[in-house]
């Protein structure tokens, strides 16, 4: 029994020091369920871990058929992950923190600060989700987007782009959110705190604070249609990037909703977004300590896309920076000792140091193309790795699981 006594007393200092160096929070949690002092010692949110962690999705939905007219449409099986079959070896190899959580019928749209944004398939609601507290706060449901329109218990109207459809209303939950960012945590003692984004129908944003207690249109005023890919808070701001690189900036030190700010940036000649079958391209925006803004664009090459099956590869990663204040892109040749972190979580730039058993100069990535992921007849296989600049490699991981709802980057 003295033996036993010994480790129940163990000094503070050193269980915080084993607890830093466990990858899995399922081992984390287990460290705190030793016994009622290591539990009262061991902090719920891992405290001495600074790297972002892969949130990987375990759990499925049912198949069902919706009949609309006299068609019947039927909802593909979302797979089912069995916990023990994700091997998530390679992760562990990597230096990569993850956590599994059980998601049934729902997608991840969002991930910042240490709050997960999901989206329930079957009711439409959008919710923030802390992954280690479980508190859940909720947002303003897909019902109350602008341009939205609930036709009844079955059909929804909405727009992607200029297009008009109208269909079920899972398929509509499932396709519509293509991404949600915050600019802060709630806090405990207030959940009023916040604002929210919502990029939804590819061409389409909305705002959203409590006080307001709906979503309000944000409008670009640009002529032609466009679609956009990525949206930050930064320094007091929103930035939109669209798929030719047109930066859009609004203020958000407003009574009402944001207005938006005319900032001329001619975007960088060589980022268009072209139209093929066989490669593509993904934009992100990042906010820098130093008040620069960097924007990230992904090249992919479709390496499959015949028998109702889809799967892409990262070919290479170009980096442009604007400085503060000016108006002209710079390409981004090295990122010394600093790490970019990338995919439907709002993405950020780290230092090296801050990870483990991880060098500068790298990407993380995961795979946010919302289209392929969420088609009812595609069976899609996710992109997710680390890609090195220095040398132009990718190592991907978990490439051979189809999961329902692919891996999120999360920052406890």
């Amino acid at each position: 029994m003295g033996e036993v006594d010994q480790w129940e007393n163990i000094h503070e200092d050193m269980l915080n020091q084993i607890a830093e160096r466990l990858y899995s929070y399922d081992d984390y949690l287990q460290l705190r369920l030793v016994c009622k002092q290591w539990n009262s010692k061991v902090p719920k949110i891992p405290n001495g871990i600074k790297a972002p962690w892969l949130l990987v999705p375990i759990g499925g939905a049912a198949k069902e058929a919706f009949k609309i007219g006299k068609d019947i449409y039927h909802i593909t099986q979302l797979p089912s992950i069995d916990e023990e079959t994700v091997d998530t070896s390679s992760l562990e190899e990597k230096g990569i923190y993850h956590l599994k959580l059980e998601l049934q019928y729902n997608l991840i749209r969002g991930s910042c600060h240490g709050w997960l944004i999901i989206v329930s398939i079957y009711e439409g609601t959008i919710r923030m989700l802390n992954p280690l507290t479980k508190v859940c706060l909720d947002l303003p449901p897909i019902s109350t987007l602008p341009n939205v329109i609930d036709d009844g218990d079955e059909y929804y109207s909405y727009y992607i782009g200029p297009y008009k459809f109208i269909t079920d209303t899972v398929h509509a939950y499932k396709v519509l959110v293509w991404k949600v960012v915050i600019n802060s945590a709630p806090t405990n003692d207030n959940n009023n705190n916040f604002m929210a984004v919502a990029l939804y129908g590819g061409s389409y944003l909305a705002f959203y604070k409590p006080s307001n207690r709906k979503w309000l249109k944000l409008t670009t005023n640009t002529d032609a249609w466009t679609y956009f890919q990525d949206v930050i808070f930064f320094q007091e701001k929103i930035y939109i990037i669209d798929d030719d690189g047109q930066l859009y900036v609004f203020d958000t030190n407003t009574k009402a909703k944001p207005v938006r700010i005319i900032h001329e940036v001619t975007p960088p000649s060589d980022v268009v977004t072209v139209e093929d079958e066989e490669v593509s391209n993904l934009k992100y925006l990042i906010g820098c300590a130093d008040g620069s803004l960097l924007m990230v664009v992904r090249h992919l090459h479709n390496l499959m896309q015949q028998d109702n099956q889809r799967s892409y590869e990262t070919i290479k990663f170009d980096i442009y920076e604007l400085k503060k204040n000016a108006n002209t892109w710079s390409r981004v040749t090295s990122l010394g000792n600093y790490v970019l972190i990338i995919g439907f979580n709002a993405s950020v730039q780290m230092l090296a140091d801050d990870f483990s058993n991880c060098k500068g100069n790298q990407i993380f990535f995961t795979d946010n193309f919302v289209i392929d992921q969420t088609s009812d007849d595609v069976v899609y296989y996710h992109n997710i790795g680390i890609f090195n600049l220095e040398d132009q490699s990718c190592q991907t991981v978990l490439s051979d699981v189809n999961f329902f709802c692919p891996p999120v980057w999360m920052f406890p």
